[in-house]
């Protein structure tokens, strides 16, 4: 053998190899093929899968002589398969919850009958008349398991479903429903244990009658189940039964509500670790609380107290003072699940368009409650929110403001709550016109706490243009070394408040005396939160003096945590008493501290004057374009700096610096200042009347090598894994897909946003195995394929787009392109109703709420499409007809297909006065005459007998009925989506 041969023979014989798929056919084959393969960790293929590929082939039909398909012959084959079925049940231990989840109702089915027959059931026996206590144990663990599982697969058929494609009839169990209750109730009574067939059981049963010793019909053969396991199950399994037909017979909630109650106890009493007794006790309480607000007993005070009962009370009796009250609460408590909330506030809209004046101000106040919730979670302001503060007054600000005080704790709040509440508070004042309602909220308290006194002086010197007469002080700066020392205390109550202070002078002070007790400690050590990036704590930490570079340590991880909770103020205090102090012992510190003072100088600007669109000083931009060309050796630099000092000169639009004026070494060896070179030039010629691809090109070719898939894991300080890019051939080193810090979460030009966004939907997009692609702005700009495409990690960039979008519309929750692509996201991931929702608000904000004709490139006849497609999978069938009026060409074919539908989960009828399409109106005519649906046709004639849809008018009073139609069925569909 030649000394090639062997190395590739070595090199085969070396490579590790899949074994391959255990085939159905080899159990039959080996006896103890099965056990040994279910024993295996990740056996292939999965227990269930043998299940089903077991029973498929031992109910396959046989064809004879004469070519005719005869019944599946009773042959050993066919038992032995059907055995082998039982047996992998038997290995699961019969977990419903498992086989459920896995087989089709018709293969558990057959499954479980077969169990019946291997259990001595004669076939066509009626369960109700078997006494389950005079039979063996397996027998009646076989009839139990066939009836609770019916039982379950009636409560799991009355959930609202995907519509599945035509198939082959479904089982019918709901006719046997009260036979398997009866059963059920019965083995309530039992007091004693069963066994269930275990593979060991199952073999002794298909032995030869002869061979049989006797044991399988004893009371010990099987596995064991106690009595509490067997009646914890039924009961909740008859608890969701009779609430779920309940809602026919609202005498069974309180059978239910027994049930539900004793499954608890019994819980409480075997424990919720029980390895047969399998119960959702999340979806138990929940079933638990709605008994207790659907039943009314006066000796349940503890179910009567719960916040849903008490809205449920409210709500019937009218007492809408005492609802208020609980959803004000409720925003401390965060009990109540936000979509409830919202369904609340639904039920009472629609009361109040019924007719029912008095419930306006209750509408409103419930709106600003769930407004405020809102806010403060970080969620966009509601549309209708806007709508009914369109006409603010002074009840209404009142009212804002006690819901914003009593919503928020401002002791125990959270920075970022705090945050938020202001910013809401502020953006308030600058979108009021009445002087005295800003007068309102300015002088309120919680108005007063919330904001510092920059951002109070910057909002007054905006509010100055509109009145003269207000005006704010600053307070004088101390010098830094002019704090003498205070006498000694204790060094815990010393270190205590040196953790707790934010004042640099204290900071200097309490450092001081520590060290004058005791010279062993490191006090940069005392809180374990106090952090420093590794570039700057190796120089720090090499400060020779201990009192210096302590004082060095703690101003810096102070000032750097005071800049991400985004208090400015006392960071800009700590970094520059710690500027002064390095200043006079070490260069290279001396450049850090200004690095990080630029970096906090953007952040303020951006969080300050930048927030409402005012562009930054001269010196701040000369600044940042000073940092990225600095070439000072041997000064540890973060890189976050470089991402933000390239993200602000792009946010605000230096595009000329970024591709003209920018040194080219700068260009060659900093990747970020790249990108943004890239991104500047793209941006700048979007606008123009022809889209240049040239430098777009550039910038794809560059975003496609960052989310190459040849990249390592890192964990970064704040314990996060970030996927490390590298190129050699383009130098780039690029930490990808960390929201927020990541360099595409620092943009906030509304172009630069839209580049990237339409970037990243287009690099989606490009996936082979993409059904519904994503729309954007500029997407034609992109090249349409990739060369390789096993390069791109796909999965990042679906995130990416998620997460890019959602940022986005932090921004600017008002720009109907980004919410056309975030619904495009929720169609592509069969989330329909979302999917609407952002639809419709796309097309609402560019329309003054659809009081306007909706523009053709926000509505789109693909956008039109989508949203049939969504009302059709939602069972809307009636919204499909009218939509497909909305088309270029009116889409007759689906409108047709979508009318004959009968169940149809909207509004019907009641739409039909938005039809103007004559021909769609006479479809309907016809429809109901044909169907003998006489009051329904009589509106579809008075509908069409509308003189302004006569065709002999003029195309302009067809268009005028036309838009206000549409008019009036978007504003329907909005209050039904939003």
């Amino acid at each position: 053998m030649s000394a090639e041969a062997a190395d590739r023979e070595a090199a085969t014989s070396s490579r590790p190899c899949t074994p391959p798929q255990t085939s159905w056919f080899e159990f039959l084959l080996e006896e103890q093929l099965l056990e040994q393969h279910l024993r295996k960790p990740s056996p292939d293929p999965p227990p269930v899968q043998l299940i089903v590929q077991f029973l498929e082939q031992a109910s396959k039909p046989s064809v004879n002589e004469q070519n005719q398909v005869q019944p599946p012959p009773d042959n050993k084959r066919n038992r032995i398969l059907k055995l082998l079925a039982l047996k992998v049940a038997a290995h699961l231990k019969w977990d419903l919850d498992v086989l459920e989840k896995s087989l089709s109702v018709p293969v558990l089915n057959m499954l479980l009958n077969e169990l019946l027959c291997i259990s001595k059931v004669p076939p066509g026996t009626k369960h109700v008349d078997v006494d389950l206590s005079s039979i063996p144990p397996t027998t009646a663990m076989a009839i139990l398991l066939y009836n609770r599982w019916a039982i379950r697969t009636i409560v799991k058929s009355s959930f609202p479903v995907k519509q599945v494609k035509p198939g082959p009839p479904q089982l019918n169990l709901k006719e046997q429903a009260a036979d398997s209750i009866l059963v059920l109730e019965g083995a309530l009574k039992l007091n004693k244990d069963l066994y269930v067939h275990t593979i060991r059981t199952l073999d002794l049963l298909a032995m030869e009658p002869g061979m049989v010793n006797g044991e399988t019909e004893s009371s010990t053969a099987g596995l064991k189940i106690s009595a509490e396991e067997i009646q914890c199950q039924v009961c909740y399994d008859l608890g969701a039964i009779y609430f779920q037909q309940g809602a026919t017979n609202a005498a069974l909630h309180e059978n239910a509500k027994e049930k539900f109650f004793k499954t608890r106890e019994l819980i409480a009493k075997i424990g919720s670790s029980s390895l047969h007794c399998t119960i959702d006790e999340e979806r138990l309480a929940g079933y638990c609380q709605a008994c207790g607000v659907l039943t009314s007993s006066d000796d349940d005070a503890s179910q009567q107290a719960t916040p849903y009962s008490q809205i449920d009370n409210c709500l019937k009796t009218g007492n809408y003072q005492d609802l208020v009250k609980i959803f004000l609460e409720d925003n401390l408590a965060l009990s109540l699940p936000v979509q409830f909330r919202q369904s609340v506030q639904r039920e009472l809209f629609q009361n109040a368009l019924q007719g029912n004046d008095a419930l306006e101000e209750v509408c409103f106040k419930i709106c600003v409650c769930n407004t405020v919730r809102d806010i403060l979670q970080g969620e966009i302001i509601d549309v209708q929110f806007c709508l009914l503060f369109l006409k603010p007054n002074k009840e209404k600000i009142d009212f804002l403001l006690e819901a914003c005080s009593r919503s928020i704790n401002l002791e125990n709040a959270s920075e970022s709550l705090k945050r938020k509440m202001a910013s809401f508070l502020k953006n308030l004042c600058l979108g009021l016109e009445d002087l005295q309602l800003v007068f309102m909220i300015s002088s309120h308290d919680l108005f007063i706490k919330l904001l510092k006194d920059d951002e109070r002086k910057l909002l007054i010197d905006e509010m100055r243009k509109r009145s003269p007469r207000i005006n704010l002080c600053t307070k004088p700066v101390t010098s830094f070394y002019d704090i003498p020392a205070s006498a000694s205390v204790n060094i815990g109550q010393l270190e205590h408040q040196l953790i707790l202070s934010v004042d640099p002078w204290r900071i200097r002070q309490i450092l001081i005396e520590l060290h004058g007790m005791t010279s062993e400690r490191q006090f940069w050590t005392v809180s374990n939160k106090w952090e420093v990036p590794n570039v700057y704590g190796n120089v720090i930490l090499g400060i020779k003096d201990n009192l210096t570079r302590d004082l060095v340590y703690i101003l810096m991880a102070k000032g750097l945590h005071c800049s991400a909770i985004k208090d400015f103020v006392h960071a800009k205090q700590l970094f520059a008493a710690c500027l002064e102090l390095v200043t006079e012992f070490s260069p290279k510190l001396r450049q850090v501290m200004l690095n990080e003072m630029l970096l906090l100088d953007i952040y303020t600007h951006e969080a300050g004057p930048g927030a409402n669109g005012e562009r930054p000083p001269s010196d701040l931009i000369s600044r940042v374009r000073g940092y990225l060309e600095m070439r000072v050796p041997d000064i540890p630099l973060r890189q976050v700096i470089a991402e933000e000092c390239v993200a602000f000169l792009l946010n605000w639009r230096e595009n000329e610096y970024l591709t003209m004026q920018v040194p080219l070494p700068l260009v060659q060896t900093n990747p970020y200042v790249k990108l943004g070179q890239l991104l500047a030039a793209t941006c700048k010629e979007l606008p123009g009347p022809k889209e240049s691809r040239r430098t777009a090109k550039d910038l794809w070719e560059v975003v496609v090598q960052i989310c190459s898939v040849s990249n390592q894991h890192k964990r970064g300080n704040d314990g996060r894994v970030s996927l490390i890019k590298h190129r050699e051939s383009t130098g780039f080193l690029l930490i990808s897909w960390e929201c927020p810090s990541h360099f595409f979460f620092s943009f906030q030009e509304p172009l630069v946003l839209t580049t990237i966004l339409s970037l990243f939907v287009k690099l989606h997009n490009v996936r082979e195995d993409i059904v519904n692609d994503i729309t954007a702005e500029y997407i034609s700009i992109w090249p349409s394929s990739i060369p390789n495409l096993q390069s791109v990690d796909f999965e990042a960039v679906a995130v990416t787009v998620k997460e890019l979008v959602n940022y986005a519309l932090t921004i600017n929750p008002n720009n109907h392109f980004w919410l056309i692509i975030q619904a495009d996201i929720y169609f592509a991931t069969n989330q329909y109703s979302a999917a609407l929702h952002y639809y419709l608000q796309a097309g609402a904000i560019c329309s003054d709420f659809f009081n306007k004709m909706v523009p053709p490139d926000v509505f789109t006849d693909q956008v039109i499409k989508r949203m049939i497609k969504c009302c059709s999978l939602l069972n809307c069938h009636t919204q499909v007809a009218i939509l497909c009026q909305f088309l270029r060409e009116v889409d007759y074919k689906t409108a047709f297909k979508a009318l004959q539908e009968q169940n149809s989960h909207d509004a019907m009828d009641s739409y039909y006065e938005y039809i103007w399409d004559v021909t769609i109106l006479e479809y309907l005519t016809y429809l109901h005459h044909k169907r003998g649906e006489t009051d329904k046709r009589q509106i579809a004639i008075k509908a069409i007998g509308q003189t302004e849809l006569n065709a002999s008018n003029p195309e302009e009073v067809l268009q005028l009925a036309a838009q206000r139609r549409k008019k009036k069925f978007l504003q329907a569909m909005a209050k039904l989506y939003f």
